[in-house]
């Protein structure tokens, strides 16, 4: 069996290369993956590429299977799909999802794959992870049926907690984004689109995912007195303002966090496990395709890592796809 393997690492902030790797043989209770697909999202992955991950976040901010340290060289990334190609029988030839960096082939325990449901194609799967991330924030924010809600942001995350709301019954729902563009990727997912002029207010729930001081403030002055906004934007080592004065206290207005780095609290009878699976599942969707917004051999992510960082490339989630 096939040893070698390619790995891409970031070596030093806004450069990247792929390097040559030998893998060990896999021991008991291990498997050895070869990877068909891997995505790459232009929040999180392109912050840590142009080395902007605060000295204060560097343990909080590691991945499951991240090799090296902050702000580089590291091996980063969390978005794997693959087939197994070792390991125990009832996994053996089956597709899996994986918190794993962009490679060709790893090993690693069984316990960290997940198997792929038979009615998600693999190449969807890579989305898996930031629908998590969604899952996690709707556990946060408890929407309720016939709440007004609007989702400022319309990048991956906030794309995919609007295609998740959209299921929600009664309740009165919009994507609001800069970007006019952005309307199409909304009309994909079945969800009303608006720019921040065009918002409509009174909002019993605004989720934030814009990862702009703007988008914050929007995300603000659209809520009803008493209403929240949960905040899952992640801003890396820049500090940001917001008007706390005006009608912020007579409002009693409130922005919590949400982190899918832990499983919420309001699902405390969930694990890690349970919410993976369960994003898996509803990646069934076919709608969500409109969430993967372009391709490219691993070979070439040294070449196009800078261009999703400076946003020369405008993508939500890029697919990275592995030769046979």
């Amino acid at each position: 069996m096939d040893r070698s393997a390619r790995a891409f690492w970031l070596r030093s902030p806004g450069h990247g290369e792929i390097r040559d790797v030998t893998l060990p043989d896999p021991g008991e209770g291990e498997v050895m993956v070869r990877a068909l697909w891997s995505g790459v999202s232009r929040g999180t992955e392109t912050l840590v590429f142009r080395g902007h991950v605060p000295r204060s976040q560097h343990e909080a901010m590691r991945a499951p299977f991240q090799e090296g340290e902050f702000p580089g060289p590291v091996r980063y990334g969390y978005l794997s799909v693959g087939v197994v190609e070792e390991g125990p029988a009832e996994l053996a030839g089956r597709s899996v999802f994986c918190l794993y960096p962009h490679q060709s082939r790893y090993v690693v325990p069984a316990s960290a794959v997940t198997l792929i449901p038979s009615h998600v194609p693999p190449e969807r799967a890579v989305l898996a992870g930031t629908l998590e991330t969604a899952v996690n924030a709707l556990w946060d924010a408890a929407p309720l049926i016939g709440d007004r809600i609007a989702v400022v942001g319309g990048g991956m995350v906030g794309c995919s907690v609007a295609a998740l709301l959209a299921r929600f019954p009664g309740v009165r729902l919009q994507l609001v984004d800069a970007d006019p563009a952005r309307a199409e990727t909304a009309q994909a997912l079945g969800v009303d689109f608006a720019v921040p002029d065009d918002a409509l207010g009174d909002c019993d729930l605004v989720v934030h995912a814009s990862a702009t001081e703007a988008g914050l403030t929007s995300a603000l002055e659209l809520l009803r007195p008493e209403g929240t906004v949960v905040e899952l934007s992640w801003y890396g080592d820049r500090r940001i303002a917001l008007p706390l004065g005006e009608g912020f206290h007579s409002r009693r207005l409130t922005v919590r966090s949400s982190q899918v780095g832990t499983v919420s609290p309001a699902r405390a009878d969930r694990t890690y496990a349970d919410r993976l699976a369960l994003a898996l599942d509803l990646l069934a969707d076919a709608a969500l395709d409109a969430l993967i917004t372009g391709e490219s051999d691993f070979e070439e992510l040294p070449e196009i890592m800078p261009r999703l960082a400076s946003g020369e490339i405008p993508a939500l989630c890029h697919r990275i796809r592995y030769a046979d």
